[in-house]
């Protein structure tokens, strides 16, 4: 296992994407911040944390479970996820982890605008390993990391794991 991004690396990069997402949006205004589950759930708070530390504004945020969504498995109206936010007329950013394929990415916004019209959905990822399979691309970005296709990403959160870090495997 080889470590990409340390626990103070991993900060300054949830840091720096947070102000490329005030910059971008020309602050907060209709921002709301919507973490995948489960990882982009709490990268996704830890944003919306430093973004209310430098603006001094509270950030909506939000999870979604994309299972519903995702084109690999047969729907079941159960297990429809419940945005607990209101995205139309917002500016969204989903967050996640690792971007690779951008199926996951496909499946979440599907899921959001099933909840309403957003004016813009954007993209915050940790990492971006590359080798999509839909054309999907990342605004903002922790760490691109070119892997082979045998290669994977394990991204480990003080919340989950009770380590931050991110390796290759």
């Amino acid at each position: 296992m080889k470590e990409i991004l340390d626990s103070i690396s991993m900060s300054r990069s949830l840091k720096r994407m947070a102000h490329e997402i005030v910059e971008k949006n020309k602050g907060c205004n209709d921002l709301v911040l919507v973490g995948i589950k489960t990882r982009g759930e709490f990268l996704a708070k830890r944003i919306a944390k430093y973004i209310e530390e430098f603006e001094q504004e509270k950030i909506i945020c939000d999870s979604i479970d994309i299972t519903y969504w995702r084109d690999d498995i047969v729907k079941d109206n159960e297990n429809i996820d419940i945005l607990k936010v209101n995205v139309k007329d917002k500016v969204v950013v989903l967050v996640d982890d690792v971007l690779y394929s951008g199926r996951t990415v496909r499946a979440a916004m599907e899921g959001i605008m099933h909840y309403g019209r957003a004016a813009e959905i954007h993209l915050a990822v940790l990492i971006d390993r590359g080798h999509r399979q839909l054309p999907i691309r990342a605004d903002y970005v922790g760490k691109n990391v070119p892997t082979a296709t045998n290669e994977d990403i394990q991204v480990k959160l003080k919340e989950i794991d009770d380590i931050d870090g991110v390796y290759i495997v």
